[in-house]
């Protein structure tokens, strides 16, 4: 398996527009980016309260 290249990246990015539609397309890379983020300060352990999610 190799990696993706830039002629994957542009079907994929084409099939996502084609599914969710363009005026929802930055709604949906905000929601993911804030899912990313959120996920990635839980595994450091920085989490926004004392040991509970969501606090």
């Amino acid at each position: 398996m190799g990696r993706i290249g830039f002629g994957e990246l542009v079907l994929i990015l084409a099939i996502v527009l084609l599914i969710v539609g363009a005026r929802r397309l930055p709604e949906v890379g905000r929601a993911l980016g804030e899912g990313i983020r959120e996920f990635q300060r839980a595994v450091k352990g920085k989490g926004k309260g004392k040991g509970s999610p969501g606090a």
